[in-house]
């Protein structure tokens, strides 16, 4: 059940920061409950040479997901993960990537819709933010 005002969106989103997959769910739930399904609602991706992709070939992570079991994951389905360890490495390696999805959330946030939850149902908050992910693509391929 998700709160009627308290509201997380999670995105994953390709190397310049078109979303791929987004989802929602309420605000007190973890981000590394978010991570298998997200993964798993990529779609087919079309590729230069060969047949479409059905997954990605890396996936950075910060340290909210550095979890063994979202490691095994993610090793086999032969996804190359980087994901920052606690108390190993620092996200400041990481942080050249984790642009790219704060950019992609300041492009979100630019929706007045989205700004603040204004629907009772999660699943019209969840197709205003694909909406929203639809016209970030739109915009971007558009130039």
């Amino acid at each position: 059940m998700i709160d009627l005002h308290h509201s997380k969106i999670h995105l994953i989103t390709e190397r310049t920061g078109l979303p791929l997959s987004v989802d929602i769910s309420g605000a007190d739930v973890h981000d590394s409950q978010a991570l298998i399904p997200l993964v798993k609602g990529i779609p087919p991706i079309l590729s230069r040479r060969g047949a479409r992709r059905r997954k990605p070939g890396k996936l950075h992570a910060d340290r909210g997901h550095e979890y063994v079991h979202l490691r095994r994951w993610l090793s086999q389905r032969g996804i190359r993960h980087r994901i920052a360890r606690k108390g190993v490495e620092t996200s400041q390696r990481l942080g050249r990537h984790h642009w790219t999805i704060e950019r992609t959330m300041a492009w979100l946030a630019g929706c007045r819709r989205l700004h603040r939850r204004f629907e009772r149902k999660a699943e019209h908050f969840l197709a205003f933010t694909s909406l929203a992910c639809t016209l970030i693509c739109y915009r971007r391929l558009a130039k």
